[in-house]
């Protein structure tokens, strides 16, 4: 089947899945079409099953903003019938399919019909998706979609409880591909990090105000308090700067390891001890299912998705978002005890295990079987 799909290049989780998704579909025989602004983050490599067609939006005097959203269909268009796409795979609903849709319509136009999946990833549903302006916008993009799928049931019930949704919304959670996480790094050597009596904590993000990156530094500051510790800090945002002068007020600094982005995650996981996700929302909670594919037990907010991947008492912790004491009391319970980190780690990965790729693709081949139906039915 050729597959369009759309999504952002960037470290985020959608981008992530969607490019993943993408790699595992052309290892299984599909030809794949990326589409986006710049090559994602995680597409190192382009083949005859996988293409990449950047798009480009000229700049103009008389747009104040350029529109991406023009650019993009128009681009969904040409590559559409250059290609003979089958389908169009789209992640987030705004501007995403939004521009979907205007392809969609403008293909029509010439007898081409074109279906449509649009997967809701989190943000377009519970900050873009809730903004007065736009969601209107993202009410159409998603029950103009011919399949909606969701990361979380989570997900799914703020998207129904927030718009007027005609369609049924399947949910496919996120997934990780163990096959591509080893431990068996020779350079993988803690010394380089922490020294041997410490224990290593780690947090991933794009650190905005949802991650809630001050709570970080306060659950780490209270278990350094009581056992020797380092916290390395990974990616960039406009949180980091506050966060860097807060361990300097602490008086942490040399504790903590701000390394900015990284392509090499499981490289920095392979240390690690523990994984900490205080968020204020996820729909998913992606960083910490990576970081518990590599042994890493978690301690988290019990927001969104979360649950549904940090099992309780089991891979780590759940406390409610904003319990920085809670938060500490359990990462010290894991991380005082040899044998009890030893145990976590293990059912980190066991948990982790369920949402391995092989488990989750199949269900994606089974929604386009579903919407390559609508191709040859003209219901737009």
């Amino acid at each position: 089947m050729k597959i369009a799909i759309v999504c952002y290049p960037t470290f985020g989780g959608s981008g992530v899945v969607a490019t993943e998704l993408g790699i595992a579909l052309a290892e299984r025989g599909h030809e794949i079409h990326f589409i986006t602004y710049k090559q994602p983050v995680r597409l190192e490599l382009l083949g005859n099953n996988i293409h990449f067609h950047e798009v480009h939006v000229p700049e103009y005097p008389l747009f104040h903003y350029q529109p991406y959203e023009l650019a993009l269909s128009s681009k969904l268009v040409d590559t559409i019938k250059f290609y003979g796409i089958e389908l169009l795979h789209v992640h987030y609903a705004i501007p995403h399919a939004y521009a979907g849709f205007m392809a969609k319509k403008m293909l029509q136009e010439e007898g081409i019909f074109i279906p449509m999946i649009t997967t809701l990833h989190g943000t377009d549903i519970t900050l873009v998706g809730k903004h007065p302006f736009y969601k209107p916008a993202v009410t159409f993009s998603i029950n103009k979609s011919d399949v909606v799928t969701s990361v979380s049931e989570a997900l799914k019930q703020s998207t129904l409880e927030t718009f007027a949704i005609e369609k049924e919304i399947e949910v496919i959670p996120n997934f990780i591909d163990s096959s591509k996480y080893s431990q068996d790094y020779t350079d993988c050597q803690r010394s380089l990090m922490a020294n041997d009596d410490e224990r290593i904590i780690t947090h991933i993000s794009n650190f905005r105000k949802v991650k809630r990156i001050p709570d970080v530094i306060n659950i780490f500051y209270k278990v350094q308090k009581e056992i020797p510790a380092k916290l390395i800090m990974v990616g960039e945002g406009p949180e980091k700067e506050y966060a860097e002068q807060q361990c300097e007020d602490l008086g942490i600094k040399e504790k903590v390891v701000f390394l900015g982005n990284s392509t090499e995650i499981d490289r920095i996981l392979c240390f690690t001890d523990l994984f900490l996700l205080p968020s204020e929302s996820e729909s998913f909670g992606l960083a910490a299912l990576e970081a518990m594919i590599n042994r890493v037990a978690v301690v988290s907010s019990n927001t969104g998705g979360i649950p549904e991947v940090n099992k309780e008492g089991i891979s780590g912790y759940l406390a409610e978002v904003g319990d920085v004491d809670t938060m500490a009391v359990k990462a010290l319970e894991i991380l005082c005890n040899d044998e009890v980190l030893d145990r976590f780690k293990e059912n980190a990965f066991k948990v982790a295990s369920k949402f391995d790729i092989l488990n989750i693709l199949p269900l994606y081949e089974e929604v386009y079987e579903k919407a390559f139906k609508y191709r040859f039915k003209n219901t737009y």
